[in-house]
Parts: structure tokens; C-alpha cells; sequence
């Protein structure tokens, strides 16, 4: 009886250490991935065009002609 005792008492112990702790879950940490934005972004691009359209808009086009007013002929 008392081999048979030491024998459960012993597979038992054995059972349960086996069992002990449960699985083991591996979680990676994920570090979120942010897109750079370029140096030359588009908030300098007004700032480049609106000297240009003022110029275009003030220096551009003479559309008068060069005669003085006399007809050739």
C-alpha cells in the first residue's frame, strides 16, 4: 500500500510539473513606422510663386507699339 501511495503521489508531482507555468506567449513589440516628410516640403512653394506671378503681372507684356502715332507711306 505504501509503494502504491509513493507511486501516485510521485506521478503526480511529476504531472504537475510538467503542466506547470502554462505556455509561453511571445509579444514582439511593434514600433509604429512614421513617414518622413521631405526637407523641401510644399509650404515654400507659394512663397517662391508669388514673387514670380507679381513680376509676370507688373513687369510682363508691353502691349503698346512702338509707332508714334504716324502712318507709314
Amino acid at each position: 500500500m505504501k509503494k502504491l501511495v509513493a507511486s501516485v503521489l510521485a506521478s503526480s508531482l511529476l504531472a504537475s510539473a510538467a503542466f506547470a507555468g502554462g505556455p509561453v506567449y511571445v509579444v514582439e513589440e511593434e514600433v509604429p513606422v512614421v513617414a518622413e516628410r521631405p526637407a523641401s516640403s510644399a509650404g515654400i512653394l507659394p512663397l517662391l510663386l508669388i514673387p514670380i506671378i507679381l513680376c509676370i503681372a507688373l513687369c510682363g507684356g508691353d502691349d503698346d507699339d512702338d509707332d508714334d502715332g504716324q502712318t507709314a507711306g
